[in-house]
């Protein structure tokens, strides 16, 4: 008897809901879902589901190889990176000027590798791993394969980790925007970074789950999707706040600058045009202070380079060794804001500078937190789906109802 829901949903191991372990298809009477639930169907086909996910593999690197070779294509090294709308370049910048053109062929080539692999396993490659390839085969309730391969993807992720380290300290460095030429301050995160995955996957492979572990996890494919998609949440708000407050990682000279920076830019900006009408910002008060312009610690006195502002302290240096080029940056920055403050610079005081100008750190940050929002939608929707209304509905609108509630 055919049936338009999958009652996989109830179990939390993956057998088939017929009591049988028959891999005779892929389609909805012998695995329990329809076409439009994607790799859902090779669930229990490990060969086919590796294929699925090389192929997918190959997808991303393609995308990364493409929109690289897009933006080099349109680049003009005259213009700064962050007013040409680069995503991607801004990131390769950080480790060299050369590489721009090498990764992308890289990325392509990569890609092709990938996609051809993928379309070995899902049309040439065995069904499944298990008799073929022992090692590399798996069953979703086995506890301790599970923690077995996610050992495996811990020590890869530290080892990725390292090469940064390597290309930072022996093939050719990386750019540190607060010393050239010196300290690497994100070099010795992905020592500490990488030497933990290292140390973790060893210990998943080493060890078996504890036993709160075994009760607390749900071990099945779903869960395992649901903990992955929950992860790649945490990494999209992660991502979201980095771009968007750290200019290290992020230089402002590639990314543009941050907002707390294009405000201080701004308001020193106007405190050397009120400096050289002639306003003493040091001592006056009112709407020319120095208040105006810097912030004030908590017992109310002005803070300037990170000290209290008193007599002989840096606010000699706001009126007197003021550089041309902190005045050129200054400006570039106020223009440039991340977040398109209102202000009167780019146009009239209504229009905000986001009118011709948009920063890649909003476009970052904002892509990042919606995505992340995004997972968690779908890892809800994998949980807990309206079922009862699914067996209710007719076979003409099942296939709609589940391409929103998967």
């Amino acid at each position: 008897m055919k049936i338009l829901y999958s009652l996989r949903r109830f179990y939390h191991v993956e057998t088939l809901f017929n009591g049988t372990l028959a891999l005779a298809g892929r389609d909805q009477e012998t695995t329990g879902f329809a076409w439009w639930a994607g790799n859902a169907r090779l669930i229990n086909l490990s060969g086919k589901l590796l294929g699925a996910h090389v192929a997918h593999a190959g997808l991303i690197v393609f995308w990364a190889g493409a929109m690289n070779l897009f933006e080099v294509a349109h680049f003009v090294p005259e213009k700064p990176m962050y007013e040409q709308g680069l995503i991607l370049l801004p990131h390769l910048a950080t480790l060299d000027t050369f590489p721009y053109f090498v990764s992308g062929v890289l990325h392509l080539i990569s890609s092709a590798v990938l996609g051809f692999g993928g379309i070995y396993h899902a049309l040439l490659g065995p069904e499944t791993l298990e008799e073929s390839f022992p090692f590399f085969g798996y069953v979703w309730k086995d506890r301790n394969k599970m923690t077995t391969i996610l050992g495996i993807h811990l020590i890869l992720l530290g080892l990725g980790a390292f090469l940064l380290v390597f290309k930072a300290l022996y093939f050719g460095g990386v750019y540190d925007t607060w010393a050239p030429g010196g300290e690497i301050r994100y070099n010795w995160g992905h020592v500490w970074l990488g030497s933990i995955c290292i140390l973790g996957g060893i210990w998943h492979i080493l060890t078996k789950p504890f036993a709160w572990a075994r009760r607390a996890f749900v071990w099945s494919g779903e869960a395992y999707l649901s903990y992955s998609l929950g992860a790649l949440a945490i990494f999209g708000f992660t991502a979201c706040c980095f771009v968007w407050f750290n200019n290290t990682a992020y230089p402002s000279e590639f990314y543009g600058p941050t907002g707390p920076e294009a405000s201080q830019a701004q308001a020193f900006t106007f405190l050397v045009r009120d400096q050289r009408l002639g306003a003493n910002v040091g001592s006056a008060q009112g709407p020319t202070g120095l208040g105006k312009y810097l912030m004030r610690s908590p017992t109310g006195e002005i803070i300037l380079e990170g000290k209290p502002c008193v007599l002989g302290s840096p606010c000699s240096l706001a009126e007197k060794d003021i550089q041309p080029w902190q005045e050129r940056r200054s400006a570039e920055y106020m223009t440039h804001a991340p977040l398109g403050s209102l202000n009167s610079v780019g146009g009239v005081a209504t229009e905000i500078n986001a009118v011709n100008y948009v920063s890649p750190r909003s476009w970052l940050a904002t892509s990042h937190f919606v995505l992340g929002f995004f997972f968690l939608w779908v890892i809800c929707g994998m949980q807990e789906g309206p079922v009862q209304l699914q067996q209710d509905l007719k076979k003409e609108s099942i296939v709609i109802w589940n391409l929103f509630f998967p």
